[in-house]
């Protein structure tokens, strides 16, 4: 049987490149003890006040149908929330949509045609890939190197733009790294994007979660205004990952031409999922505050259990729910570190090629685990480590 090029451009940007983290939940399934550091599911829970908020909604008849831009209650929540950076924000620069990914492949999808470049740090969250290619992008990377901290340098930017550039896609704070962007950064990155005329989308679903530094947006940069498209969702901030709620926000005209994507994929997300965000947007939630505490001690845990050994060199980590760990000096990749540390100590990590080909010889390890179980699990990581020099 025919099917649509999509399906071959795609086959190997899915699950496949969660296989170790895969294999670890088979073999836990089957009574295996395994530390899993592999995916970013907060561990605590969402507020109980935002379930009760999705119930009250439900019984309150919020069940029907919405529309293709968002509920309004919800829109206006957004716009408070982004006025202090954007002044001049209004209801017609404000879509709604099912979770950050969503938001990402529909923007995406509006902004570049088959051949057409989006360039993305490298490394990068491991579904950039599949929402670029969806469209017969080309994901054109850009270097971050963990001597740099994974910050885009300038020059590496100007370096890998051609004719058919048409985005800067950048993510503040960074998954898989845990960089962050400052004004200054932002401000030189979008020069070099106002010269060549590239539209800037700016992943900020870890806005809330920084323990090292202060959160800049390109959206707050007069400037930039006119090319910047911001996508976000509570996931991240309200440890609410499965309610699937997000947006985008950017120019009004930009709006409009989403708009009739969005509405062919979706048309409309879930009043009473809706009603329950704006309750976590205009709320005053202790949720961020409490994982900002415990992912900036489990970065010093992870520095303290790593001290002295010359085998792993962790990258510095200023927000969200990672860190990256140099294993270059074993001699293996991170791919053969992450499956034979999988075999022999039971942890589960990330591959760095998982997220690019600059991160080849790097690990990534989430911060969503108890402490006690991420300082175990570092232990036998370098144990594992130093057993290979």
């Amino acid at each position: 049987m025919r099917y649509a090029t999509i399906t071959d451009r795609l086959a190997e940007l899915g699950g496949a490149k969660w296989a170790v983290h895969n294999a670890a939940r088979d073999r836990s399934a089957t009574g295996a003890q395994i530390i899993e550091l592999t995916i970013g599911e907060p561990d605590i829970p969402v507020d109980p006040a935002l379930i009760d908020a999705c119930e009250a909604s439900m019984r309150r008849g919020r069940t029907h149908y919405s529309n293709g831009r968002g509920e309004d209650g919800l829109i206006g929540a957004l716009v408070d929330k982004y006025k202090s950076c954007w002044p001049g924000i209004a209801p017609e620069n404000v879509l709604c949509f099912p979770g950050t990914q969503t938001a990402l492949y529909t923007v995406i999808t509006a902004l570049v045609d088959a051949g057409q470049g989006v360039l993305v740090g490298d490394p990068y969250y491991a579904t950039y890939a599949g929402i670029i290619r969806a469209s017969d992008g080309v994901l054109q990377p850009v270097p971050l190197g963990i001597e740099n901290g994974f910050i885009m340098q300038p020059d590496d930017l100007r370096a890998a733009i051609t004719k058919d550039s048409r985005v800067l896609l950048l993510n503040t704070p960074h998954n898989p790294s845990g960089a962050l962007l400052d004004h200054a950064t932002l401000v030189e990155l979008g020069e070099i994007a106002c010269e060549h005329d590239l539209w800037i989308v700016c992943d900020e679903v870890y806005e809330d979660l920084i323990f090292d530094g202060s959160f800049a947006s390109p959206l707050a940069i007069d400037a930039l205004q006119d090319r910047t498209i911001v996508v976000s969702s509570i996931s991240k901030t309200f440890a609410a990952t499965g309610f699937r709620s997000g947006w985008a926000v950017g120019p009004a005209e930009l709006c409009t031409k989403v708009l009739p994507i969005s509405e062919t994929i979706l048309f409309g997300n879930q009043p009473f999922i809706a009603d329950a965000t704006e309750v976590a947007l205009r709320g005053n939630f202790d949720t961020a505050a409490r994982m900002r505490r415990s992912y900036a001690a489990r970065v010093d845990l992870i520095a303290t259990e790593l001290s002295g050994c010359t085998a792993l060199k962790p990258g510095k980590v200023s927000g969200g729910m990672f860190a990256m760990i140099d294993v270059s000096e074993t001699g293996l990749t991170g791919e053969e570190f992450a499956w034979a540390l999988l075999d022999q100590k039971a942890v589960a990590v990330m591959p760095g090629a998982s997220f690019g080909e600059n991160a080849k010889n790097l690990i990534r390890v989430a911060l969503t685990v108890p402490d006690d179980d991420l300082r175990e699990a570092i232990k036998r990581i370098r144990a594992f480590a130093e057993a290979q020099s």
